[in-house]
């Protein structure tokens, strides 16, 4: 991936147009280390103490999590969905590109997605461990709940099943449970308040069209040698 970003703090600061890695570590398949299994090259938009945006363009080559045999992960039952072996597959992202805003130290992060024709479609809160920088991206680990915030304001919780499957199998203790619970009714608190990055206009954002599409490096899913707070 590209840098050309300066140093402020601890960690290096990206500059508009520099290209990192956005990834998570595994949340499912059984006890053990969490190697990543989602890792999406993305675009820095802006990169300040207090948000990064980065843009992931149509036709980007990701790693997703698929099941032992190939299988899609939603195509496996809910009841050993995150207990059955799993695997990372490459696979490309198709349709309209996707713009992720991360508040630091936030435990959720929101994306913006749009229909052909650049029709803003949603924002989707995210929940997740704060991000995690290092040299060449960010790392986190979802936490299955998220929320989907129409234009008009309104919301909706997804993924509650998931959520629920995750305590159940014990990839998620009560202690964590509940702390999620509470990230979302931070998020909700904002979004009834329109607060940002909700109410700064991004969906009126467009990527700069000289970027070319990140290419997804052979060592996606390397340790970094550093990772700074």
């Amino acid at each position: 991936m590209t840098g050309t970003g300066t140093h402020s703090g601890e960690y290096a600061r990206w500059s508009p147009g520099d290209q990192i890695l956005w990834r998570y570590r595994d949340n499912g398949g059984g006890p053990g280390p969490r190697p990543v299994h989602i890792c999406r090259p993305v675009t820095v938009v802006q990169d300040t103490p207090e948000l990064l945006a980065a843009w992931m363009a149509p036709g980007t080559e990701c790693v997703r999590p698929v099941l032992a045999d190939g299988t899609q992960v939603h195509a496996e039952p809910l009841a050993t969905r995150y207990t059955a072996p799993r695997t990372t597959a490459r696979s490309t992202w198709f349709g309209a590109g996707v713009l992720k805003l991360a508040r630091p130290g936030r435990p959720w992060s929101v994306w913006l997605f749009w229909d052909r024709g650049w029709i803003f479609r949603n924002f989707y809160v995210n929940l997740e461990e704060p991000l995690t920088r290092w040299d060449g991206g960010v790392d986190s680990e979802d936490h299955f709940l998220d929320i989907s915030v129409s234009p008009d304001h309104s919301w909706r919780w997804l993924d509650e099943d998931e959520f629920a499957q995750a305590q159940r199998v014990g990839l998620m203790d009560p202690a964590t449970a509940a702390r999620v619970r509470e990230a979302g009714q931070e998020a909700l608190s904002v979004v009834r308040a329109w607060g940002r990055p909700f109410r700064d206009g991004w969906e009126h954002w467009r990527p700069d069209p000289a970027w070319p599409v990140p290419a997804l490096p052979d060592d996606w899913d390397r340790t970094p040698a550093r990772m700074p707070s």
